[in-house]
């Protein structure tokens, strides 16, 4: 009897492993979903610990709350994934990368030269991680008063411009070049390749504020219509769609942001 009973918890912990894994195959592995506050923040640490220095903590709310990712991205550089712009003290001195904005004109210097003649540095208002910092910004006080949303940072983004309680830099002085604006940007119907799931209507308009067309094509995306193939589990991988949506954009449980046609 005791032998027939531990064949039994064998054999349901096999079934229960087979649809494990060709679930997290299918849908994706869940993971923990962050705080509101957290969500977008990457850890920079291509050379700080090496040099004995605390990682950089990058709050992504912050800096989207003030300029476009496509300025970010694509004027000054940075790389879609974390670690691979290989960011260098050297560099943010020179005003490439970080250096760009942290001037002390656009944004705080790294040190800054008091009134008194006393040099402030500001190391760790950038390198934070493991610290306890008093930082200027607060995520909810600036939440306050901003259009609501159920994931992400909470915040609907799109929604607080539209209403214009943001607005964003795009440009900047010495590093961006002129181009025309983007002239009426489509809406484009996707399928959505799944019985009952409504298709999803992909609004060039809405990304062409944050992202321009560079951002997305032809890295990301390849420029005919048509021409990339990929599956929800891509995206939940962080490709394509998931290279933003997940990591920054509002993630990809959110479906109805993206599913949004009409179901008669």
């Amino acid at each position: 009897m005791k032998s027939k009973y531990i064949l039994y918890l064998v054999a349901t912990l096999v079934i229960c492993l087979f649809f494990s894994l060709v679930y997290a195959d299918t849908f994706g592995a869940k993971k923990k979903r962050p705080k509101p506050e957290e969500f977008g923040t990457i850890v920079l640490n291509n050379f700080s610990e090496k040099k004995s220095v605390s990682p950089v903590v990058f709050k992504h709310w912050l800096h989207r709350s003030k300029y476009t990712c496509r300025l970010c991205h694509v004027d000054i550089g940075f790389a879609m994934k974390v670690d691979e712009t290989g960011i260098t003290e050297n560099d943010n001195i020179n005003g490439i990368f970080c250096g760009a904005c942290h001037n002390g004109k656009e944004a705080f210097a790294p040190e800054e030269k008091q009134a008194n003649g006393v040099v402030k540095k500001n190391c760790d208002r950038c390198h934070s991680f493991g610290k306890k910092v008093d930082f200027k910004n607060d995520f909810y006080t600036f939440k306050k008063g901003l259009p609501q949303e159920r994931f992400g940072n909470g915040i609907d983004w799109i929604k607080a411009e539209d209403q214009k309680l943001l607005t964003l830099k795009d440009q900047l002085e010495g590093i961006s070049i002129k181009r025309k604006k983007l002239e009426n940007p489509k809406e484009e119907m996707l399928s959505a390749k799944v019985a009952g799931m409504p298709n999803i209507i992909f609004s060039h308009k809405k990304h062409a504020v944050w992202n321009g067309c560079e951002l997305c094509h032809p890295e990301v995306f390849g420029v005919k219509r048509g021409q990339t193939v990929y599956s929800m589990q891509d995206l939940f991988n962080g490709k394509y769609c998931g290279a933003c949506h997940g990591s920054v954009a509002f993630p990809n449980d959110d479906c109805q942001r993206c599913h949004t046609e009409a179901v008669s």
